[in-house]
């Protein structure tokens, strides 16, 4: 039998090897050379060459099959490709690639990440958890895979949406990759494509529904809370029903949040802070309808809510300030089959559509969570840049291909002077000779700081106000000549220095409000060196 050797062990561990740049007295003493070619290279040569070699990818999920190949093979590499490439790189491995990568997630895997827990495991789930090689995690992201995106249920393929976030919290905010965990809570699809696919990798079946979903997933939080009990758990993708079941169960309990609940309404309620100084309007004053009322949508509307009030609004006042429109129209009181989260935002009205009850409510912002392509029409557009001097249109449906619409519609149809955003990137436009940079409401701007701030902070929950610190304080590293070409968001090249400051604000917050175990009282100095020092930067 052939035996590795401790060189060639450390040349295949992606945690630890340096591959080409283990200098001439390390391959010396550890047993490297002669497994090397002569020449050491720096991490930015590097870097440089797998830029390169992803680049010649033809399309993006080549680009994201290489760079998940980079990930198992060189960790630190990858990492610093991201940071330095983050522009480019952002899309490729989260919005919108990473769509068509779980769609095909069964078809191009290469190499397990994470963990998966189906039926199967009942009674057993602290026992699968020692699996798990590292006993020290602080991070984990959560998926049931039922509401992938715009895309539905995508099952057990749904595995690279944590995959996926937990890579942006090590690269947008130093989050050490060895202290993250992506598990798959794999209960079955109602995909019934997916079943029928034989490279489907999943619980085969239907969805299991009701208290068996309900109990395993409590014997899922109990086994992590026993063997990792200050980690923050980030739910991510889940049915909004089972969303809200699932964040109203365990908020109070322990660290954890939804981001599609939180995140999107903390990134959204920033965005619409830096309209306000865009336009010169006072926050309190501006009206909010959107277009969807699923959990990402009234999550968002729950934060503006919050943000009017602490604006000075009274809470009645609060939520005139807001309306919602689904695929039945408004929503009105006395309406058969409200769901909870929505009966707070049921209005006196007749029942509209959404084109006359846009008219009736002249809103200054228009923000879409439907997943429906196109449904923010001309006519529709049109009618905002008649209310509003800079109607603010955020269409944050994802992927690209499912936002409500597209950049250069938004500014065609306003003659340029659309404030708008979006969930997935769009390429900047030019308009009568000036550039307009679309700005991306990015997720990524949020959950990273907010987990950050959360591990440094040592806290126990995160209660709604610590969202509200994190959208003023992304708003606040929006520089007033970014709105000259209409950007409501700080460029995706400072996100981890903006990642940074959430983390500090929101971990001072925490500490002014109670919530860190640890009972300390730090200063903002204080908290600023332990979140630099808790932060990994990919380095050799």
């Amino acid at each position: 039998m052939t035996k590795s050797s401790p060189g060639t062990d450390l040349l295949r561990s992606p945690t630890k090897t340096k591959s080409t740049g283990f200098n001439r007295q390390e391959r010396r003493e550890l047993g490297l050379e002669g497994l090397l070619p002569h020449r050491v290279t720096t991490l930015d040569e590097q870097a440089a060459r797998a830029l390169e070699n992803m680049r010649r990818k033809s399309c993006d999920i080549e680009k994201y099959i290489f760079l998940s190949a980079l990930q198992d093979r060189n960790e630190t590499l990858f990492y610093h490709l991201i940071c330095n490439e983050m522009d480019e790189i952002m899309p490729l491995i989260y919005t919108p690639t990473v769509g068509q990568a779980c769609r095909e997630f069964a078809h191009i895997f290469r190499r397990p990440r994470g963990l998966y827990i189906t039926p199967d495991h009942k009674g057993r789930i602290r026992e699968v958890l020692d699996n798990w090689p590292s006993a020290d995690v602080n991070t984990i992201v959560v998926t049931d895979g039922q509401r992938i995106l715009g895309l539905g249920d995508l099952g057990a393929n749904g595995m690279g949406i944590p995959i996926g976030k937990l890579a942006l919290y090590t690269a947008c905010a130093g989050v050490e990759p060895g202290k993250c965990l992506p598990i798959m809570f794999d209960v079955g699809t109602n995909n019934e494509e997916l079943r029928n696919d034989p490279m489907y990798l999943g619980y085969p079946g239907d969805r299991i529904t009701g208290d068996e979903y309900f109990e395993l997933f409590d014997e899922l939080i109990d086994a992590l809370q026993d063997r990792y009990p200050e980690c923050l758990v980030q739910f991510e993708d889940f049915l909004t029903p089972n969303a809200y079941a699932i964040l109203d169960r365990f908020k109070d309990k322990i660290l954890c949040f939804n981001d599609d609940i939180q995140g999107t309404a903390a990134v959204t309620l920033a965005g619409l802070y830096s309209a306000a100084s865009a336009t010169g309007m006072d926050f309190k004053d501006m009206r909010v309808m959107f277009l969807g009322a699923g959990s990402a949508a009234t999550g968002i509307g729950d934060l503006v809510v919050a943000a009017f009030e602490r604006a000075g609004l009274t809470r009645e006042q609060a939520y005139a300030q807001v309306q919602f429109v689904d695929m039945d129209g408004l929503l009105v009181r006395g309406r058969a089959g409200l769901m909870a989260h929505n009966e707070a935002y049921a209005v006196d009205s007749e029942p509209l559509e959404f084109e006359p009850a846009l008219k009736a409510f002249k809103p200054h912002a228009l923000i879409g969570a439907t997943g429906a392509p196109g449904v923010f029409t001309e006519s529709v557009v049109r009618q905002m840049a008649q209310f509003n001097e800079q109607p603010i249109v955020f269409a944050l449906s994802n992927p690209t291909s499912k936002a409500e619409c597209t950049a250069e519609d938004a500014y065609k149809w306003t003659d340029g002077k659309a404030l708008f955003a979006s969930g997935s990137p769009f390429d900047p436009v030019t308009w009568k000779g000036k550039t307009l940079k679309p700005g991306q409401g990015n997720n990524a701007y949020i959950f990273p700081g907010i987990g950050l701030g959360a591990i440094a902070g040592s806290l126990a929950r995160l209660p709604q106000d610590l969202f509200l610190t994190a959208a003023l304080s992304l708003a606040n590293s929006v520089d007033k000549h970014h709105f000259e070409t209409g950007t409501l968001y700080p460029p995706l090249k400072d996100i981890r220095a903006v990642s940074r400051q959430i983390a500090i604000d929101v971990a001072l917050a925490g500490v002014q409000a109670g919530l860190n175990r640890d009972g300390a009282n730090y200063s903002a100095e204080d908290m600023a060196t332990r979140v630099d020092q808790m932060m990994y930067v990919p380095a050799y």
